[in-house]
């Protein structure tokens, strides 16, 4: 009986398999490099300024570890508003000088913002901020009603 069906379905089917599904993404595929191969000058292209985050939690506060190399402190904002925390900056481009020929300009410039959301509660008048070797690192105390609250169980 399962053959029956097999072979019915099959003769069914076999219209559309006759075409191969994946001949025109094939040839979208070829165009597309053919034409990065005739416009491509040799250079990747450089990605947008998005420093990466890490947000991590203990008992009594979140942290939240952000990689900016190069930039300064006053060069970034951070606004804390409910849980939210939104970390802003922009850093300067470094100005071509008088007698140096660049070939080649990579480092990272230009602003960016990010915008987590926290997974508790905070007491926003004691975040701290502090940025050393290229690490932002900020830590956001819990609010009291947000902190991990452990019950002993009692024996009977």
């Amino acid at each position: 009986m399962t053959t029956a069906l097999s072979t019915r379905v099959s003769k069914a089917l076999s219209p559309l398999f006759r075409r191969d599904p994946f001949a025109n993404f094939q040839r979208e595929m070829d165009d597309l490099l053919r034409r990065v191969k005739t416009d491509w000058n040799g250079d990747w292209p450089v990605e947008p300024f998005s420093p990466s985050v890490d947000l991590s939690e203990t008992d009594d506060a979140l942290q939240v570890r952000m990689d900016v190399p190069g930039m300064k402190p006053d060069e970034i904002d951070i606004e804390v508003s409910g849980n939210t925390i939104r970390i802003s900056g922009e850093h300067q481009e470094e100005k071509e000088e008088k007698g140096i020929t660049f070939y080649r300009m990579e480092r990272r410039s230009g602003s960016f913002t990010r915008a987590l959301a926290l997974p508790a509660a905070v007491k926003e008048d004691e975040v701290k901020a502090e940025c050393e070797d290229g690490v932002l690192t900020i830590t956001l105390p819990k609010t009291e009603a947000a902190k991990t609250q452990k019950i002993k169980v009692a024996a009977k």
